[in-house]
């Protein structure tokens, strides 16, 4: 339910002549599956329930309130939404019965409809509705082309008309008659599209903002002129003097593919924007459209779990045992097979979704039934889970034929938290030379084995000493922004000068304006200068009611940050400082452990002990605290009586605490607790890891000098 307390993370702007358009425009860049005013299978009760109650998809119900026979009283009553906008809604409904396939043969209806914002895949679905034959959203393209209808495209006067406006700002539209047709716009110089992100929501946020505007100063960079592709006005893409010229647009296969008819562009950069540009090279590849950098093929080959699992066989590398299945009974098989803990995942989602560890057929099952659901009946993945496994994060560049290690980066939890929440430390704090030499192989092997022209990141696990080999994606990674300002190399803009055509040498040369590169094994990669530098996410929890801070496979965090300094431990207390969950000096700390967990116990209680802190710990992790001969003060449960943590939290007599997670930790008891935490704002680690560096972060904050300010260049001179 949307209330006072802001719960978003993002937004997108639509520009059209009138609300009917921009509306249709703004549901189909949300990057929700819609199209426009998607119909919404309910009951009537069910549908005014929702109509009633303010929450995120509120349009989509009122529209759905008008196809089953709501009035604008009736609606007005029980929204209170101005009469005006929902006359306009209405109307939208009302069109929705004239859209059949005779549409398809009459200019002056599907222009009127187009003037409406029905985009052509919403098109065929009513079309397809209501006269029951199939259609593609293709077919709709090519009718209203024979038919002379194109999109417009206006320009936004940025200037108000005072004087010339210096940036074409444009935006679609459909005119009411035909115009006379024009020829494409003409530019001297080369031009390269870039395809944005989209909207900010988890799963993907400014970070592929930063590449995109960053691409587009490479290409300013290299004389060639930009075209910006966008429809998030929050972003600095979206400012109209970052590129040539910007179109504000849904980032949907329509409104691309006019734009690039209208354009012919040389180049289109569709790797910097996450997913959502992504998933339209295949189709873009098919009309036609010139991909810069890695093309569709590798892209799909990448993704697709069989094509790459035979690659990684070729090149005898290692991947966790995975199996695919369509049904509850083929996991459970698989699952067996694999042998338990199994992770568990739908395919082709974002974020990490639904993503969960299993530890047997009970939970598998009771999974199943969201995952499937979840994932719109495409295959489960499963994967045998690698259990304390410690992941990390490689981004690299390739030109095709020598690569540019741009990092690798350890995670500080333990596999089996999506990296997305993972905080993670550049350079890796605990592996060996050997072993760190050996997965930037892995990476050249792969980066040029697949074919990759421009960015890449490839997530690892090290399991008992092996390397294994979690996932490929052919683009650029929520990590480029952090590993360009940990290196002094803006992988971004040496990623673009390369899906150029040009050498990677060459490219990093024009940017290593700190002398870091260096060649190593047959690898370039940056040299560190004596610094460490921790990445670290911020969670919504606080702004969300009822929020279970737990981090799991799925990922939850809205954004991150960075600490950096000459050691671990102070790089890892500036990320949390700058997170918001400050690391206290002294105080009593809660310890309550999973019983998988319990053994190390007694290394965490230890080095908070000898940290001067005092500790209280639930009846048995304090027993085996206690065993270990570290004094621990037994605390109770909620549910064993009074007084209990809840009454000694909520009492201040807490100042920081660590509860370590699994599947069962739903249980009212724990979820009490952690919402507490979150309430009265203590400092809180949810894993052994964390805890380990928070430890080490306690051996050097004992004064006020660890925080004292630098530039970050200092650490790159």
């Amino acid at each position: 339910t949307l209330s006072t307390s802001m719960k978003s993370v993002g937004e997108v702007m639509a520009i059209g002549r009138t609300f009917k358009e921009s509306m249709q425009k703004a549901l189909c860049s949300l990057e929700t599956g819609l199209c426009g005013f998607d119909p919404i299978d309910a009951d009537l009760e069910f549908i005014k329930h929702e109509i009633r109650r303010s929450n995120a998809e509120r349009m989509l119900y009122v529209a759905e309130g008008f196809r089953r026979g709501l009035s604008i009283d009736e609606m007005f009553e029980l929204c209170a939404i101005d009469p005006w906008f929902l006359y306009q809604i209405e109307e939208l409904v009302n069109a929705e019965q004239h859209i059949d396939i005779d549409l398809l043969h009459n200019e002056t209806q599907l222009r009127k409809i187009k003037i409406d914002g029905f985009s052509d895949k919403n098109i065929a679905r009513l079309i397809t509705k209501n006269s029951r034959v199939t259609l593609s959203e293709n077919d709709v393209y090519t009718a209203r082309k024979k038919l002379g209808i194109s999109l417009e495209y206006n320009e936004v006067d940025t200037c108000a008309a005072e004087f010339e406006a210096l940036t074409p700002y444009l935006y679609s539209t459909t005119n009411v008659t035909k115009v006379p047709e024009k020829k494409n716009r003409h530019s001297d110089t080369k031009k390269v599209l870039i395809l944005g992100g989209g909207p900010n929501r988890i799963g993907q946020g400014i970070e592929f903002d930063y590449c995109c505007v960053h691409a587009a100063f490479a290409l300013k960079d290299m004389g060639i002129e930009t075209i910006m592709y966008n429809c998030n006005p929050e972003t600095v893409s979206t400012d109209y003097d970052t590129s040539d010229v910007l179109y504000f647009e849904p980032i949907d296969f329509e409104h691309v593919r006019e734009v690039i008819d209208h354009e012919q562009p040389d180049g289109i950069i569709v790797h910097f924007g996450g997913q959502t540009p992504l998933k339209l090279a295949n189709a873009l590849t098919a009309i036609g459209a010139k991909i810069s950098g890695t093309s569709a093929l590798v892209i799909d080959l990448a993704e697709d779990r069989e094509k790459f699992s035979a690659f990684v066989k070729a090149h005898h590398l290692k991947q966790p045992d995975n199996g695919l299945a369509t049904t509850k009974e083929q996991a459970v098989v698989i699952a067996a097979t694999l042998g338990y803990p199994v992770l568990v995942r739908p395919s082709f989602v974002l974020g990490g979704r639904a993503m969960r560890i299993v530890y047997n057929e009970d939970e598998l099952n009771k999974y199943m039934d969201e995952a499937v659901s979840v994932s719109n009946d495409a295959p489960v993945l499963v994967d045998k889970f690698l259990d304390q496994a410690i992941e990390l994060d490689v981004d690299a560049i390739s030109d095709g034929s020598n690569v540019y290690i741009g990092s690798v980066m350890q995670h500080i939890e333990e596999a089996g938290i999506h990296s997305g929440d993972s905080a993670c430390s550049l350079p890796p704090v605990n592996l060996s030379d050997a072993l760190i030499s050996e997965v930037e192989q892995q990476t050249k092997q792969i980066a040029l084995g697949l074919g990759v022209v421009g960015l890449l990141n490839i997530q690892y696990a090290i399991f008992q000493n092996e390397i294994y080999l979690i996932e490929v994606n052919p683009r650029a990674s929520r990590t480029v922004p952090f590993v360009s300002k940990a290196t002094g190399i803006p992988l971004a803009k040496v990623a673009t000068r390369v899906m150029m055509g040009e050498n990677i040498s060459d490219a990093l040369a024009f940017y290593d304006h700190y002398r870091v590169v260096i060649e190593d094994n047959g690898v370039l990669k940056p040299r560190l200068k004596g610094h460490v530098a921790i990445k670290e996410a911020v969670f919504p929890f606080n702004k969300l009611y009822g929020a279970d801070l737990v981090l799991s496979p799925e990922m939850k965090s809205t954004g991150e940050v960075m600490g950096i300094s000459s050691n671990f431990g102070v790089s890892f207390a500036k990320s949390q400082m700058a997170a918001g969950n400050i690391i206290p000096t002294s105080g009593t700390c809660f310890l309550s452990f999973i019983d998988m967990d319990k053994k190390h116990a007694p290394e965490i209680a230890r080095g908070l002990h000898e940290n001067g802190f005092t500790l209280v710990a639930t009846g048995g992790t304090q027993k085996v605290i206690e065993a270990a001969g570290i004094p621990c003060e037994r605390v109770l449960k909620i549910s064993e009586g009074r007084p209990n943590i809840e009454d000694t939290m909520k009492n201040g007599e807490i100042h920081m605490a660590i509860n370590t997670s699994d599947n069962n930790t739903s249980k009212k008891d724990a979820i009490v607790i952690r919402q507490i935490v979150l309430s009265r704002k203590i400092p809180y680690f949810t894993t052994l890891s964390a805890a380990r560096a928070t430890i080490a972060a306690l051996s050097h904050i004992g004064n006020d000098s660890w925080n004292r300010p630098q530039a970050l260049q200092d650490y790159l001179d």
